[in-house]
């Protein structure tokens, strides 16, 4: 058998609108969704560098419908420096990019190769004597075991099968295509190139199955290093490399505080992790998640003046570098224990809040509520789960707080 090296990559997503950091704010979101193209044009440029054999795309080339032909035109132009340099492109249909969910087309140049929605296909390269599997998703939902209908190897070649699937299920991923281990074995194919998961991870050796994992995270479930992966094949020898391509990342730091540490102690503590996440991010812009965890004397504070503590954390984190921006503040601090009033008080506002502040129906009032606010989120961000990012409780008791807090005079 000849030695050949190709690209296997999936879960592009190019055209990710990063909704999230849209709303918090809308420069850092472009960054982000410049970062995704810059990152497959990377990955495009390391292709023609090594000369690659072929390049195979797992599914999800885009996220979903496009507004305009803007993104097809870059996905275009990229194929073409690729068709230029002679590596073919074999790529299919995932579930963000499906034939019915995608109405625009723009035409590619002549080395991508599409496989079929509607059953396997085989396409072979014959001077290398490999066979490429595939089929791709003609709906966004696809819920039968699709690696069953695969063909046969192809005796003597060596045999890729090419498949967007969650395999037997990867939380938080959809169970699309739904497969075993045993049921790629049962091609008996040398090499699986999988999409649909967004972390790398080598599942099986013999064969070899591999997610790549996606190109650029897009949000701050998604962190570390990521990119597509290298496949070198040598006398049936099969070696793996990632390529790490992002352009940017996301991070969470959670820090400890203690009860009686001050505002400026707490702020030279998020700029000490924000440095430390800045060397861990090999120089990448960063959206930094900051938790702030613990019991203090300021936990009034933190709930009445919540944005000046935002806007001091983001400039805490640029002081350690510029490019680190805040993602989200999460505030799980906790109050301190409860000291007896002083004598001779006239109100007790905290007891009182205790008291009278836990009837049966506050929390249905609260979802009544909501749920007169959620449809009119920008975005479509209310079809989520936490549409303001936090439980109907925690918002019962930020309020709690924040009544507390002005009523002592802190706000």
């Amino acid at each position: 058998m000849s030695s050949f090296r190709f690209i296997h990559a999936a879960d592009l997503h190019l055209g990710s609108p990063f909704q999230g950091l849209a709303l918090k704010d809308p420069d850092i979101a472009a960054i982000f969704v410049e970062a995704s193209r810059k990152a497959f044009s990377t990955l495009v440029s390391r292709a023609i560098e090594l000369d690659v054999d072929f390049f195979v795309i797992a599914g999800d080339v885009y996220d979903g419908d496009w507004k305009d032909n803007k993104i097809g035109l870059f996905f275009s132009r990229e194929m073409g420096r690729l068709d230029r340099a002679g590596i073919p492109v074999y790529l299919l249909r995932g579930n963000h990019d499906a034939l019915s969910i995608i109405t625009k087309t723009i035409s590619l140049p002549g080395n991508v190769y599409e496989f079929s929605t509607s059953k396997p296909e085989t396409m072979l390269v014959e001077s290398l004597n490999v066979a490429l599997h595939g089929q791709g998703f003609a709906e966004r939902s696809a819920n039968d075991n699709l690696a069953l209908t695969y063909p046969p190897a192809v005796r003597g070649w060596f045999n890729i099968g090419v498949l967007h699937t969650s395999l037997g299920g990867k939380e938080p991923h959809a169970p699309y295509a739904p497969c075993s281990l045993e049921d790629l074995r049962s091609r008996g194919y040398d090499y699986w190139a999988l999409g649909h998961v967004h972390e790398f991870e080598e599942v099986a050796s013999d064969p070899v199955v591999v997610f790549p994992g996606n190109l650029q995270g897009r949000s701050v479930r998604e962190r570390g290093a990521k990119g597509a992966v290298l496949v070198t094949v040598d006398d049936s020898r099969i070696e793996l490399a990632r390529m790490i391509v992002d352009e940017a990342r996301f991070a969470v730091t959670e820090i400890g505080i203690d009860l009686d540490q001050s505002a400026p102690d707490i702020l030279r503590l998020v700029e000490q992790s924000a440095r430390a996440i800045r060397a861990d991010a090999d120089e990448r812009i960063t959206a930094l998640r900051v938790r702030l965890r613990g019991a203090s004397r300021l936990h009034r504070n933190f709930t009445a003046n919540r944005q000046q503590w935002i806007d001091e954390v983001q400039a805490a984190c640029h002081r350690a570098h510029e490019d680190i921006w805040l993602e989200k503040l999460e505030l799980l601090v906790i109050e301190p224990p409860i000291r007896a009033a002083s004598d001779g008080a006239i109100l007790d506002l905290g007891r009182l809040v205790a008291e009278h502040g836990n009837e049966d129906d506050l929390q249905s009032e609260a979802a009544i509520l909501l749920s007169s606010i959620v449809p009119r989120l920008p975005g479509g961000i209310g079809a989520s789960d936490l549409p303001l990012e936090m439980t109907v409780d925690a918002l019962i008791e930020e309020a709690r707080q924040l009544l507390l807090a002005r009523g002592e005079g802190d706000a």
